[in-house]
């Protein structure tokens, strides 16, 4: 007998459950219903994963906090859902923004079905995680091969951000929507959703326009969605005896065009091949797609783009059996394509309908999955008779595959699969509890379950050729862990398309944010490299403090950890002070604060901004506890000090006697301009001994909050201060003097003891006075000369006259020859022969200076011709002079003799003591030293007739 869905109860029967991910965040979007009474309905969210240590997940509905679970491995837990946040069962909730549809977030990753039933039918959805949201998706329904108002097709789509816009287009323009609409009068559908808003597009299934008009739907948005799509109600299956037995829920969650492939094996579920119930469906995503079955070398079709096929629609050859009655069927394509398995829950009723999207093969498939909570469990499973579930897996040939640790018996596989050797299937007819499946190579596994009229099914792994990147834990960073499957061979993880050093395993924790990707290899597969993943910051939060002292305060926004550069319109203030006033320079960012006047105290003042990176934006949040302070008082000074002899244009300064502050306690610092005080930058560290000349320094006036205020001090070095009347003197070695450093002094120290202004009886020296002026003391030197001698250089001597040339000494000179009478000129006449003393003084009128001298007996005449008389020129009697020399020299001036020690001082008229020399007058000149202390040199000289006689 035919069953019939009535009002007030709808039969749910063989739906599926998508193949599973393991994900930190996933989401359901919401679907349509065509009852609006639903008999005890219950829906719950199944939670499982394979982390030993448990971890909080929570659960959201259009953004608000429904519950929270925490789960584990071999814990898994579930949480009943309200029926009216996924289910729309009025027309005023289609076409239209609404808010239903469920988000889940946990802190490690984790599978989640959302599993609806009532007492005798079920449903499973199972998301895929952030691998199943995406922006470009074609739209699957099963075609309705029974005409009833009570079928539908339905489209529900749940937004992941805020300001999602969303475009549907390329159905059928023969369509006829819920609402009216028409493919011909809106050939699109566009909307836009804020994150966790939904939209719920459905047609109903009493129109023969509708059988296939949405299926290969384009779904396009520009931020990331999530797609359910399917029939709540429908009928596929092809009667051969002209009538239908039901209808069931067909219904799945869509993944994106980047996820999909062009190689599958189908196996067969628990349905009966010859009622058309075991099929596939094929959607393509582009024009020109050949499709081959098996081991086919000529297309069964081609398809253009949203174009579907239907596998065994003429004909239900093309499931194999491979053995023991599993059967399988392997399709190639050569572009990617969707392909959807239509299945059944039990052999011999077409009311248990299923829709399982089927992952494309690829040796990137996981080696495990890890842990299926619940497998068979239902909200009513109490109620269930006859209950079983069929696992189904697929593997690479050669590979060893356990179930919960334990490999498999040959009568459930491996199966071969007809069209690739790659590539083989196991089925394990009755499967319950939790579930661990693992494989030495890339494996998937689905189910197909049922009773009599519960039916459902679906896959737990592999919707992309190439892995994906996923949250370990957190959302941004600090706090994010990136992880990607653990049963591949080797790893490297990008960041920005560069290696990151020492990131070779399956999980990474980034430390800045980029594009994040990881090359990927296992066996013989050629590496891989994951889509990129980016990675962005937190909101840095950060708690500061600073002191206001003055009026206003500048406050310029700087990150504390980011390299970005703040952009100055990105500067706002959350919390505006409560004790004073903050504005924002619209141009630099920088903001100004200023305390309410009179207010000493705490203020607060929250402030964000963000940097320039286009599209990994840094933003922090600055929470600034201020204290607003006094500045202390300052005032300047000035200190003075006495010169340093070594040095006198300094002195040696004491800083900190300088008063600059009134009582209290505060922090001084000192330095040597004020740019350097302000800065704080070339501190003077001897404030006690700072030898400095006059000028000025500056001090830093701090108090216990920071305040600081400046002052100046102006240093003046006292110069020594001297004795104009106290000057070197000169007198004569022998005589004494006075010295005088004069009056206006507060004492005298002299060296020689003496306390009095003046000291007596100097005699030739050098002394020190100590002049006190104030507290200064000037060592002032004063030196007593002997007065220079004059000196005797030598004396002529011309017949009885004598001349006297002096040197030295200070001139006037005085002259005598008897130390009594004295004369201003150097020439004495009529000076009898014989001995005679010279002496000299000069304007110091000191004791003479004494040279005694001899003036030699002249002879004027000699006649060598040795009768004895006057024969010779003889002055032997002045050998006893020193430097005794006579020179005789013709009218001419030319040398003729010299008498000397040799020839006895004597010249007898001869050239060489042997010839003659012509009769006639020669010059003579004598010279000699006087052995006085200074040597005086004499000359004497004259003129004699020699008369030569033979």
């Amino acid at each position: 007998m035919k069953k019939i869905l009535s009002i007030f109860l709808l039969f749910f029967a063989a739906v599926q459950m998508l193949f599973a991910q393991r994900d930190t965040e996933h989401w359901f979007a919401p679907m349509a219903a065509r009852s609006t009474v639903l008999s005890n309905p219950k829906q719950a969210l199944y939670f499982s994963t394979d982390s030993v240590t448990p971890f909080p997940v929570e659960i959201y509905s259009n953004g608000a906090l429904l519950a929270t679970v925490t789960i584990s491995k071999g814990s898994p837990q579930t949480y009943d859902v309200p029926l009216n946040r996924m289910v729309a069962s009025t027309n005023g909730e289609l076409f239209t923004p609404g808010n239903k549809g469920l988000y889940t977030k946990g802190t490690k990753p984790y599978f989640v079905t959302y599993r609806f039933s009532v007492s005798s039918h079920g449903e499973i959805l199972t998301s895929k995680g952030k691998a199943g949201i995406g922006t470009k998706f074609y739209a699957a329904t099963a075609p309705l091969e029974e005409l009833g108002s009570l079928y539908n097709f339905t489209t529900g789509i749940l937004a992941t951000e805020d300001n999602t816009k969303v475009t549907v287009s390329n159905y059928s323009a023969n369509i006829i929507f819920t609402n009216g609409w028409t493919g011909a009068t809106n050939p699109t559908i566009t909307f836009t959703l804020n994150k966790g808003q939904s939209y719920i597009i459905e047609g109903t299934g009493d129109k023969a326009l509708n059988k296939e008009a949405f299926i290969g739907a384009k779904i396009e948005s520009d931020k990331p969605i999530s797609v359910t799509n399917g029939n709540f109600n429908g009928q596929f299956a092809i009667p051969s005896t002209g009538y239908w037995d039901g209808s069931d829920i067909i219904m799945d969650q869509s993944v994106p065009v980047d996820r999909l492939g062009n190689e599958f094996v189908v196996v067969k579920g628990n349905g009966n091949i010859s009622k058309r119930m075991e099929d596939a469906l094929i959607i393509a995503t582009e024009g020109g797609t050949q499709v081959y079955i098996n081991n086919g070398t000529t297309p069964v079709a081609t398809l253009a783009e949203g174009e579907s096929y239907r596998v065994n629609k003429v004909s239900n050859t093309n499931y194999i059996n491979q053995g023991n009655n599993h059967y399988n069927m392997y399709i190639r394509t050569t572009k990617n394509v969707y392909v959807y398995q239509l299945m059944a829950g039990i052999a011999d009723s077409n009311a248990t309908l299923g829709f399982n999207y089927i992952p494309p093969l690829n040796c990137y498939l996981p080696r495990k999955i890890d842990e299926i909570g619940k497998i068979k469990d239902l909200p009513y499973y109490t109620t269930l008779t006859s209950h079983i579930v069929k696992l189904n897996i697929l593997t690479e040939n050669g590979a060893a595959v356990t179930v919960n640790g334990a490999a498999l018996p040959a009568t459930q596989g491996p199966f071969p699969v007809s069209g690739t050797t790659n590539w083989v299937s196991y089925s394990v007819p009755d499967i319950t509890g939790n579930v661990t499946i693992t494989s030495t190579k890339a494996v998937t596994a689905g189910i197909s379950g049922g009773s009599g009229v519960v039916g459902y099914g679906g896959y737990f792994a592999g919707f992309s050729s190439i892995p994906v990147i996923a949250k370990q834990t957190g959302d941004c960073i600090p706090g994010l862990v990136l992880e990607v499957g653990d049963s591949f061979d080797t790893y490297q993880w990008f960041r920005n398309g560069t290696p990151i050093p020492g990131a070779t395993t399956n999980s990474y924790t980034p430390t800045q944010s980029g594009r994040y990707t990881v090359k990927i290899t296992v066996g013989t597969c050629p590496a891989v490299i994951t889509p990129e993943y980016k990675v962005f910051t937190c909101l840095k939060k950060t708690t500061l403090t600073d002191t206001v002292c003055d009026v206003v305060k500048q406050i310029v926004p700087t990150f504390t950890s980011s390299t970005q550069t703040v952009v100055p319109g990105t500067v706002t203030i959350l919390t505006p002070p409560t004790h004073g006033n903050a504005i924002i320079d619209p141009v630099t960012g920088v903001i100004s604060y200023a305390p309410s006047f009179g207010y000493i105290g705490p203020d607060t003042i929250v402030y964000q901004f963000c940097g320039n990176d286009p599209e990994f934006t840094d933003c922090e949040e600055i929470t600034l506890n201020l204290t607003i302070s006094e500045s202390p008082v300052v005032k300047n000074a000035s200190l003075r000090t006495c010169f340093i002899e070594s040095n006198p244009a300094t002195g040696l300064f004491n800083l900190t006697n300088a008063l600059v502050h009134d009582p209290g306690t505060y922090t001084k610092k000192y330095y040597p301009s004020l740019a350097d005080a302000h800065a704080g930058t070339n501190e003077i560290l001897n404030p006690t001994a700072y030898v400095a000349p006059t000028g000025v320094v500056y001090v830093k006036v701090s108090n216990a909050n920071g305040c600081y205020r400046v002052a100046e001090v102006t240093l003046t070095v006292l110069p020594p201060v001297k004795s104009d009347l106290l000057t070197d003197k000169i007198i004569c070695m022998e005589n004494k003097t006075t010295l005088d450093a004069g009056p206006g002094f507060k004492s005298y120290e002299w060296s020689t003891g003496a306390t009095t202004q003046s000291i007596q009886n100097v005699g030739v020296g050098t002394y020190w006075v100590k002049l006190k002026t104030g507290d200064c003391v000037t060592l002032q030197t004063v030196k007593v000369y002997a007065s220079e001698q004059p000196v005797i250089s030598n004396i002529d001597i011309s017949n009885n006259s004598i001349t006297v040339y002096v040197i030295g000494g200070t001139p006037p000179y005085k002259y005598s020859i008897d130390n009594l009478n004295w004369q201003d000129s150097n020439v004495f006449t009529n000076i009898p022969r014989g001995n005679a003393s010279v002496y000299v003084k000069d304007d110091y009128n000191c004791t003479p200076l004494q040279v005694d001298i001899t003036i030699p007996n002249l002879i004027n005449v000699i006649t060598p011709n040795n009768d004895g008389v006057n024969d010779a020129i003889d002055y032997s009697a002045l050998a006893n002079k020193n430097n005794l020399v006579i020179n005789i020299f013709d009218r001419y001036g030319t040398k003729v003799y010299q008498a000397d020690k040799s020839n006895g001082y004597k010249w007898n008229g001869t050239l060489d003591g042997n010839k003659k020399i012509s009769t006639g007058n020669y010059w003579y000149e004598i010279g000699w030293t006087e052995p006085t202390g200074k040597q005086t040199a004499i000359k004497f000289s004259g003129w004699i007739l020699v008369k030569n006689r033979e």
